[in-house]
């Protein structure tokens, strides 16, 4: 299990999981440019669902802090970070990531994901989630994985309910988007639950 390699992991483990159209893998210092272009030209569509984007976002600088930071995540056990690619054309074209692990009792973790404006609806962001999924359940031996979305985001509701998921809430001011705290329907799927 890959919480089992300790202190010595200096950044996340060559790996790659692959589904029928997808694959995700973690990211690597090569993937700033398409990361970047993609979260460029998909920033209108982005920035409604997400955490307001630092002036630097999307600059090498910002993009290596993120790699080490989740470098550290994967060596403490607290989050696990993919990008997701299409398998014919091994074009980015989303990312999502399982964080917030807690372990003890809990053994759980939280999903977010996003898919750049030309991927979305097509089937990648459910294909990643799927891998995803097998790997929270599987190699890290989770119990519980949770999700949140916007009350509005229609899209985002539905590919949970399609992966599995079962709408279990609503938190008011769960999390900052967008510059106010907004409102979120809750999700989660556990693993006697999970279809893989």
């Amino acid at each position: 299990m890959i919480r089992l390699l300790g202190s010595g992991l200096i950044s996340p483990p060559a790996m790659r999981f692959d589904g029928p159209h997808c694959y995700i893998r973690p990211p690597l210092p090569r993937d700033w440019r398409e990361w970047a272009d993609l979260r460029a030209a998909s920033r209108s569509f982005l920035t409604p669902w997400e955490p307001t984007w630092p002036a630097d976002a999307l600059t090498r600088t910002a993009f290596a802090r993120r790699l080490r930071r989740q470098a550290q995540e994967w060596r403490d056990d607290l989050g696990y970070s993919f990008l997701i690619f299409d398998r014919a054309t091994e074009s980015l074209v989303g990312g999502l990531g399982l964080t917030n692990i807690r372990r003890g009792v809990a053994q759980m973790g939280t999903l977010g994901y996003w898919a750049g404006q030309p991927h979305a609806r097509r089937g990648y962001v459910s294909g990643g989630t799927r891998l995803a999924l097998d790997f929270a359940f599987g190699q890290l031996g989770l119990h519980r994985i949770e999700a949140a979305c916007l009350p509005t985001n229609l899209p985002s509701r539905g590919l949970l309910e399609k992966v599995g998921f079962t709408h279990e809430g609503y938190a008011r001011g769960y999390l900052r988007i967008d510059g106010a705290w907004r409102d979120h329907v809750l999700y989660a799927i556990l693993r006697e639950e999970w279809k893989g």
